[in-house]
């Protein structure tokens, strides 16, 4: 299941009326359960389809991009939520996917004896360098992030665990040249292959792993020391 789950005792035949009764309005002619399809919709040379569910659901899915074989205008219909939330990252995604299959999106409201019809998404064409280029910076930053590390030291797909980000790398790699060389200016660190990042490392201090000694000058504090530990093939890494 992706989302949206209806709680209330409806059929997948309640749908029907409200959809029928849109489209009509619009000057469509509209006819139910046509060779499997839900509902089938034409106007001159226009055919719609449309399937409904009470779920918005994978085997929804499926069987809509089966229906895309027989026509470009391709709807499926569920119940509005409850909860529904237009602007949540959970809404959103479902969107991307529904828009990714180029499938419209129906939502069927019920209040008391009002059904109302809203066209959510409509059938169009799913432009995927338009979609890259509005995310050439989340690319951008992946390879960045990627060239920040040394290497892989994450599992894909767990949880609860502390994720090796190239800038928890960087805080490791400054971490083990004081732990071996003692005090340090951000110069001395940078020389050393530290990064451009070094000083605001430092100065932000985000982990807690460093102390500043004088002016310009820092130190590995007892909490860094232990932090150590915890990474003991970066520090290897790092101190040879």
């Amino acid at each position: 299941m992706l989302a949206m789950k209806e709680t209330d005792k409806r059929k997948e035949a309640d749908l029907y009326q409200p959809i029928q009764k849109y489209f009509v309005r619009k000057g469509y002619e509209v006819y139910g359960e046509v060779k499997d399809c839900d509902i089938a919709v034409v106007k001159d040379d226009i055919l719609i389809l449309v399937e409904l569910k009470l779920n918005l659901s994978v085997d929804l899915l499926i069987q809509a991009t089966k229906r895309q074989k027989l026509s470009d205008h391709v709807y499926i219909a569920v119940p509005k939520p409850k909860n529904y939330k237009p602007r949540s990252r959970k809404w959103r995604d479902i969107c991307h996917l529904v828009n990714r299959l180029e499938l419209g999106l129906i939502l069927v409201s019920f209040s008391g004896n009002r059904k109302r019809v809203e066209i959510a998404i409509e059938p169009t064409p799913f432009h995927r360098p338009i979609s890259m280029g509005k995310s050439k910076y989340l690319r951008q930053a992946i390879l960045k992030e990627i060239h920040g590390r040394s290497a892989d030291y994450n599992i894909g797909g767990s949880s609860r665990k502390k994720i090796m980000t190239a800038y928890r790398e960087n805080c490791i790699q400054i971490a083990c040249y004081l732990d071996q060389a003692g005090e340090l200016s951000p110069k001395e660190l940078k020389q050393m292959g530290t990064g451009n990042k070094t000083q605001s490392i430092l100065s932000k201090n985000y982990y807690g792993w460093f102390v500043r000694v004088k002016r310009g000058v820092y130190a590995l504090s007892e909490k860094g020391k232990l932090a150590m530990k915890e990474y003991p093939d970066l520090v290897e890494y790092y101190q040879k």
